[in-house]
């Protein structure tokens, strides 16, 4: 995926919520998620029960989850999340053979996901995409993934037709789901930023779709790029 480099608004550190029940797990996302990388750990949850009570003492602009938990996974948790008012983005860390859970976890509203064993500047690139509104599905399992995805729910949008969009408008699709940022979409089409924007609404509303993870999972339903294996 892309990186996007640079704190959510270029001074101030991108606040993060760390979900994991394992100390071990949370103690070297501290090490990786630092302040001098602009990023800074408002709050750490050992459960998904404990998230919306941090949320609510901590404002943060990024919460990376984890899956399996004791009381409440991630999958609930990120449903929780994602209702509240102003919710932030929520980065799924993974395993290699949680696909299934992966899926839930998109279906509950995950703005990406990423493999535990990632490099930590990719893990830093993650939190600052998600954090800036893009979306982050790693290319290592995101075909199995949607898969799985396929087969638990129909098809995103099924009703709607790509012919449905423009030809502007699939290439921005186009775009959206290879994971490139806004600015990025807006330098390789030669449009701006804002226009970029208004065709993203545009597609959002023609397909029904509810935030970028959900209309990269439309492009790979529809054949519009197809996942690395």
């Amino acid at each position: 995926m892309t990186s996007v480099k640079g704190p959510v608004n270029g001074s101030e550190p991108i606040r993060v919520i760390v979900v994991d029940d394992q100390e071990l797990v949370r103690s070297g996302l501290r090490r990786i998620l630092r302040r001098r990388d602009g990023l800074e750990i408002v709050a750490e949850c050992a459960d998904g029960s404990e998230v919306v009570a941090a949320l609510e003492a901590n404002p943060a602009d990024v919460v990376v989850m984890d899956l399996r938990m004791r009381q409440v996974d991630g999958i609930t948790a990120t449903g929780l999340v994602r209702a509240l008012p102003s919710a932030p983005p929520v980065l799924v860390l993974t395993t290699f053979d949680e696909d299934e859970l992966v899926s839930g976890a998109l279906r509950a509203g995950a703005a990406g996901f990423m493999l535990k064993d990632s490099p930590a500047e990719e893990l830093v690139m993650a939190v600052r995409s998600v954090a800036l509104g893009d979306a982050w599905l790693d290319p290592a399992i995101t075909g199995r993934v949607l898969a799985t995805y396929r087969s638990a729910v129909a098809p995103a949008s099924s009703a709607v037709e790509v012919s449905e969009l423009t030809d502007r408008e699939l290439e921005v699709l186009r775009g959206l789901a290879s994971g490139w940022t806004n600015s990025e979409i807006a330098e390789r089409l030669v449009i701006s930023e804002l226009t970029v924007k208004s065709h993203i609404g545009r597609i959002f509303a023609k397909l029904d779709l509810r935030d970028r993870a959900a209309a990269i999972v439309f492009a790979y339903d529809h054949g519009i790029v197809r996942p690395a294996t």
